[in-house]
């Protein structure tokens, strides 16, 4: 169940263990992609609009909580791998209570804020409405979403990242069974979906924590291990915290220029929604080596490594960027096929939507080289302790976001909207280059200065 990614191959450990979470990963976004697919073609091009037009608001909030999740298994994967199973123990209680919180406080402030906030980024009038129907029933599922986070995580930070599939991929197969059932059998129209979509991620959450529960018996805490701890807590925070507000910072230059492109209209929002989704199908595995990397790096450092750490990070880097240029070439044969799962054609006049849409996916998957670079170094600075610098990253994606709403989209019009993501991706490894660099400058001055000061301690 568990596997030490301390010893072997790095090449072959990071691709065994990318496997099932690319599988995951895929089956993450056709399950996210269910609405999309099946509110675009049987409820229409107005729906999809809808469901497109809460993407960057979805992300602000489930990428901090997926971001807050990962992050609190930093510390558990350092304490696998320095093989400190007490330290596992009271980061895993204390990683509940927190989330106990995080859930709580969550659901609260979305679910009251979801119709002002859709105001405020001009979502229009047409589409509201569904809109507010249908993403605040999502952030309703919140503990769900938390759940199904955090216990995936744990499992991955053990070095398990097939059980995660497994939970995943029926919870997918659910939610299209659920999104056909609630729309076609009682007319739901995007209610139905949202509610398909958080039914699901129930059932996965609930699984893989009993499946925890019975198999990892290690994570099992005593009274006195499972005490409220302030010190973890700082140290689970101080992880989990900045992973989640990278998410959500990045978001926030989605949310402006969402909001730039809804005052293009309805027909322009519906062909951005269905090229981001069909360039995600693709560009997912890209996020599963970075995941991986998370837990290589964390293993490793617990094991103080440093040199298996470049040595993971220059193969990811290599795998990254070999994937990217595949990617590329097929979705230049595949665009139309891939688009055309999210878009009904007899109701796109003329097929000016499937045009836009091919020119959003042609512009971005043109630049998966620097989105692979930024996603290898940015999880890996993470998982080596620096979640607060890697967070510098989302600040300066969504500047660049910000700016070319702000600024180009009224000048340019859909164009700039299709650049947006690569002048970000360029954006962010401009800042995260030197800061992997400084990083492990700086470990590797502690690593040679641990031993004199024992050194020094003895004498």
């Amino acid at each position: 169940m568990t596997k030490d990614m301390t010893q072997g191959s790095p090449l072959r450990l990071i691709l065994l263990f990318s496997v099932p979470l690319m599988l995951g990963s895929l089956f993450q976004q056709f399950y996210n992609m269910a609405d999309t697919i099946i509110v675009g073609r049987f409820v229409g091009v107005e729906a999809l609009a809808a469901v497109g037009s809460v993407g960057g608001l979805s992300y602000l909030v489930l990428g901090f909580v997926n971001g807050i999740a990962c992050g609190f298994a930093i510390p558990l994967a350092r304490c696998f791998g320095a093989k400190d199973g007490e330290g596992m123990r009271r980061y895993t209680a204390n990683s509940v209570w927190l989330s106990i919180a995080f859930a709580t406080v969550l659901t609260v402030l979305t679910v009251a804020l979801t119709r002002p906030i859709l105001v405020l980024t001009n979502t229009p009038a047409d589409i509201i409405d569904m809109a507010d129907a249908y993403i605040r029933t999502i952030f309703a599922g919140i503990p769900f979403t938390l759940l199904y986070n955090v216990t995936s995580a744990f499992m991955r930070a053990l070095g398990d990242s097939r059980r995660p599939l497994y939970f995943l991929i029926v919870a997918s197969v659910l939610n299209i069974f659920l999104d056909i059932f609630f729309i076609l059998a009682f007319d739901a129209g995007v209610f139905g979906a949202a509610l398909a979509t958080v039914i699901s991620q129930a059932v996965a959450g609930l699984w893989s924590l009993g499946y925890m529960v019975k198999h990892f018996r290690m994570l099992g805490w005593s009274r006195e291990e499972g005490r409220l701890s302030a010190a973890h807590c700082a140290d689970l925070c101080m992880m989990g915290l900045p992973m989640g507000l990278q998410c959500s910072i990045t978001a926030v230059g989605s949310i402006v220029l969402q909001a730039a492109v809804n005052s293009l209209g309805s027909a322009a929002v519906a062909a951005m929604t269905a090229g981001s989704k069909a360039g995600q199908i693709l560009s997912v595995p890209l996020e599963s080596i970075g995941t991986a990397m998370t837990t290589y790096t964390s293993q490793n450092l617990g094991a103080n490594s440093l040199l298996r750490v470049r040595q993971g990070v220059r193969t990811a880097l290599g795998i990254g960027c070999l994937y990217s240029v595949a990617s590329f070439v097929i979705l230049h044969f595949a665009d139309r096929l891939l688009i055309g799962l999210f878009l009904d054609a007899s109701q796109d006049a003329g097929g000016a939507i499937m045009a836009d849409a091919r020119s959003f996916l042609f512009w971005n998957s043109a630049f998966y080289i620097p989105l692979a670079v930024l996603i290898v170094y940015r999880y890996s600075i993470q998982g080596l302790g620096f979640s607060g610098l890697a967070m510098f990253a989302g600040v300066f994606e969504m500047f660049a976001r910000g700016l070319v709403g702000f600024y180009l989209v009224p000048v340019f019009g859909y164009w700039a909207g299709c650049i947006a993501s690569p002048v970000a991706w360029f954006a962010a490894c401009f800042f995260l280059l030197p800061a992997y660099h400084l990083v492990l400058r700086r470990l590797s001055g502690a690593q040679r200065a641990a031993p004199l000061r024992v050194a020094r301690a003895k004498g």
